[in-house]
């Protein structure tokens, strides 16, 4: 995560980035690559900090501060769950971007829009590894909102797709989602949960607490991806599928604090902590290979970290920079 200081030309005002301008700044591979290139440069997500939550009437608040070589940063970010009733988006914020050594501040980024750019990456960048070649993957996508669409793009960008089913609680939502894939070249239709017995890479981006399928149905050698929770008494799979799968998360540290996916199982008593089997640093740089275990599905668990979101707006940063923005 190296970069020019701020003798080296850097604004002396913070750079203001919103949704729009990120938006042309950044693909979720250009993301991908990113966070890639910096945990093979040595980045360690075990030692990133927690995240750290307050309730607030609203909902809640969070806090994820990091710091890595030349930058650090910190998001604040609104979870207002009363926000979609109202037509405003249910996730809110901004993010901090600092110079590393002075903490002299760069840049200002909107946060909904940084954790839409960052999460569908790191799921792209899990699904390089895990899924790395093949035939068309056939998709289940749970979920309608940003983060669906987002994981939509992004999983298009790293794989071929022989064509998706769109499983929400809104017909409506499923029926648009699947309209937009079909505009992405991908055949879509809506569908309910039996559907990942046919899937090769099921997605989960939801705010459900409770398991979306019945993880039995999954087939041997499917990919599973969960990013919807990050609380520990939430989950999206269910303790079957943790059971028969080969775990991997962003940081064993992180999982044990908040993937409520392995904490309840672990909770039940049907898994322990040695059930992760790998982390998202192993399988980039190599120390453990994906590909596809033989005779059970793959499951990445995501909660979201800070180091992530420091990454990929240091990369919007640069970028924006180089394509000559200034103040607005």
């Amino acid at each position: 995560m190296n970069g020019p200081g701020p003798a080296d030309g850097r604004l002396d005002a913070p750079l203001r980035l919103d949704a729009a301008s990120m938006a042309g700044l950044l693909t979720p591979v250009g993301a991908a690559d990113a966070l890639a290139d910096a945990l093979r440069g040595g980045l360690d997500p075990e030692a990133c900090p927690p995240r750290t939550g307050l309730a607030v009437p609203g909902g809640e608040l969070l806090l994820m501060p990091a710091a890595s070589g030349a930058y650090a940063g910190v998001k604040i970010a609104g979870v207002a769950p009363g926000n979609p009733a109202r037509g405003l988006p249910r996730i809110t914020g901004c993010y901090l971007l600092l110079d590393g050594p002075t903490l002299s501040p760069l840049a200002l980024l909107d946060g909904a829009a940084l954790t839409a750019l960052r999460t569908p990456a790191v799921s792209a960048l899990a699904l390089r590894h895990l899924a790395p070649a093949g035939p068309p993957l056939r998709l289940v996508l749970f979920g309608s909102g940003p983060q669906a669409y987002g994981h939509l793009e992004a999983l298009l960008a790293v794989r071929e797709l022989a064509g998706a089913v769109v499983v929400t609680r809104t017909p409506e939502g499923a029926q648009k989602l699947a309209r937009y894939a079909r505009t992405l070249g991908v055949p879509a239709r809506t569908g309910g949960p039996g559907d990942v017995a046919g899937a090769d890479l099921v997605v989960c981006c939801t705010t459900s607490r409770e398991p979306l399928f019945d993880g039995r149905l999954v087939a041997p050698g499917a990919t599973v991806i969960a990013v919807g929770s990050h609380e520990p008494d939430a989950r999206e799979t269910d303790t079957a599928l943790v059971r028969r799968s080969v775990v991997y998360v962003e940081s064993r540290a992180a999982a044990l604090r908040e993937a409520g996916d392995l904490l309840v199982p672990e909770a039940e008593g049907a898994v322990g902590p040695g059930h992760i089997n790998g982390t998202l640093a192993d399988l980039v740089t190599g120390r453990m290979g994906g590909g596809g275990a033989a005779g059970c599905p793959q499951l990445f668990k995501s909660v979201g970290m800070a180091w992530e979101d420091l990454v990929v707006a240091q990369a919007l940063y640069t970028a924006a920079l180089a394509g000559g923005h200034s103040e607005t």
